[in-house]
């Protein structure tokens, strides 16, 4: 009797695919607006660490809260319409699938990390209304 081998052969496509817990397939490579759900990014978001934890004091700070806390300080400071607000809110949206790296890190991997990062924020944004691309007025506000 012969042993399954425990790998798929390398002749076969890697997955590059992630279950949600809406069940929606996720596709890293080719991400598909119609697979994004808002409750997963919420439920993601929020159960992922800024600085990858390392923040003083009892309990995390997530990307959820500082996504709130961004668009909250940004609405005080600017008048903003609904689509601006929602962008800010949306603005690290792939780390809900993807997690939180760490700036260092992101310089370490280049542009295969940007670039999957990049094609998830679009899908994102196409989902909920926005270009895939948001202006460059903006994405300097979001930095701000």
């Amino acid at each position: 009797m012969t042993a399954k081998p425990r790998h798929a052969p390398r002749s076969q496509a890697f997955r590059a695919w992630q279950r949600m817990l809406s069940g929606r397939r996720l596709d890293l490579l080719s991400p598909s607006p119609l697979d994004i759900e808002i409750e997963d990014i919420a439920h993601g978001l929020a159960r992922v660490a800024r600085w990858n934890g390392q923040t003083a004091g009892a309990h995390i700070f997530s990307v959820a809260q500082h996504s709130l806390l961004a668009e909250m300080i940004a609405r005080q400071q600017l008048r903003l319409d609904d689509k601006g607000r929602l962008a800010i809110l949306l603005h690290d949206a792939a780390e809900y699938v993807i997690g939180d790296m760490i700036s260092p890190f992101k310089a370490v991997i280049g542009d295969a990390y940007k670039s999957v990062e990049s094609r998830l924020l679009a899908a994102i944004h196409v989902r909920f209304g926005l270009p895939p691309a948001l202006p460059p007025e903006l994405l300097n506000l979001i930095k701000t």
